[in-house]
């Protein structure tokens, strides 16, 4: 798949108002942003707009306000990063529909940038409102939208307006469908995946299509002893899933048997006595956990097999961390899983969430070729799944 983004020809932006819907759900602590890495992902294309002679109205959620106004989930903090950034004001507009709201809009100048105030302090984004969505609308010409992160739901600001405005992909989205999309139509071989995180369950549809594509698939994370009690071995306190989710384990290990797919589990676990940075440690196979002890990552002897696999795979897409990186004790595996890709000669890819947070306290973001800003936008896409603010805009 191919968007049409800003840069193809057909639209003069020099005087055109612009709805740009960015993804600017960053996290915050006492009012202060954590981790700004949504909005400087948003910074090419506003700045490619601004550059053509536009005007910039940017749009977005934050948090789960359920359609009241909560005055700590206001995108001031958005406003002025996005400012610093720039370095240059960005003014934050009352609300994001309305009169007051509309006219200003209509007298933005080429060259100016606004914000407008949490979409979902209206209950009508969510529900994809028709009314609202010609209401967020008003004023403009054109509509961009570059929050692949929210891609995936078909709410009024992703999906609704696209189909009122001449629209066009940002720099970002159509980055992200294009690598996506690459991973799913002809990877370089041999294609490895990488899987952590907590539940088979949660990644039931991605794993049945990763098995499909892939040659390897290396299974890490607190899902290894789903997979583990599938087959009958003790795991002692480690997090796993029930009799269902051990179903769909065993069915997923015949299912990459008949794609001639081979899907890993570690060899070895580190294990340790409570889920504490001072816990007692040891490392034991994976099939002899102990009672009373519980796996917090893969073990170092599977870290070196998964380093080799991925370093000389030609197509590497990972997705979720191989233990609770979070505490030091428990991160060498997800380091090593991270390592490996910045050391891939070959194309590397991340599906954002903890695997793009593991990849930035590591300091090995920019070694790959990707690191997704969509989390669970990244994995439907994977799962081959139509993301409806993708779909609703036009393809080239």
């Amino acid at each position: 798949m191919s968007l049409l983004a800003i840069d193809a020809p057909g639209i003069e932006w020099r005087g055109a108002r612009v709805l740009v819907r960015a993804d600017l759900n960053v996290p915050l602590e006492d009012g202060s942003i954590t981790d700004d890495a949504r909005i400087r992902a948003s910074l090419d294309t506003i700045r490619d707009l601004l550059r053509k002679g536009a005007a910039v109205a940017v749009c977005s959620h934050l948090g789960r306000p359920k359609g009241e106004r909560r005055p700590e989930l206001s995108l001031a903090p958005c406003a002025e990063r996005l400012g610093q950034l720039l370095t240059r004001r960005v003014e934050l507009l009352p609300d994001c529909v309305g009169p007051e709201v509309r006219a200003r809009v209509e007298a933005l100048k080429p060259g100016e940038i606004v914000m407008l105030e949490n979409l979902r302090f209206h209950a009508e984004e969510e529900a994809n409102d028709p009314a609202f969505a010609a209401s967020l609308a008003a004023g403009f010409t054109h509509y961009v939208n570059d929050a692949f992160g929210a891609a995936h739901r078909a709410h009024a600001s992703t999906e609704g307006v696209a189909h009122l405005l001449p629209s066009r992909a940002g720099l970002l989205m159509a980055r992200e469908v294009r690598v996506l999309g690459g991973l799913l139509g002809a990877p370089r071989p041999p294609f490895v995946a990488v899987l952590g995180g907590s539940k088979v369950s949660d990644k039931l549809p991605l794993i049945e299509s990763l098995l499909e594509k892939c040659d390897r698939v290396l299974i890490g994370g607190a899902m290894c002893f789903t997979f583990l009690a599938a087959m009958g071995d003790p795991v002692g306190t480690s997090l796993h899933e029930g009799p269902k989710a051990q179903e769909m384990a065993r069915k997923l290990q015949r299912t990459a048997v008949r794609y001639n797919c081979l899907l890993q589990l570690p060899g070895d676990i580190l294990i340790a006595d409570r889920f504490d940075a001072s816990a007692e440690l040891q490392v034991v196979a994976s099939d002899g956990i102990p009672d009373g002890w519980m796996g917090v990552d893969i073990g170092p002897g599977t870290s070196s097999t998964y380093r080799e696999v991925i370093e000389q795979a030609g197509t590497v897409f990972w997705n979720g961390p191989m233990g609770a990186f979070e505490i030091p004790p428990f991160a060498d595996g997800t380091r090593a899983v991270a390592e490996a890709m910045a050391a891939c000669p070959g194309a590397t890819v991340a599906g954002g969430g903890d695997s793009g947070a593991a990849l930035a306290a590591f300091g090995l973001a920019d070694r790959l070729t990707h690191v997704s800003t969509g989390g669970g936008a990244s994995l439907e896409m994977m799962e081959g799944r139509v993301l409806p603010g993708v779909a609703a805009l036009p393809q080239g």
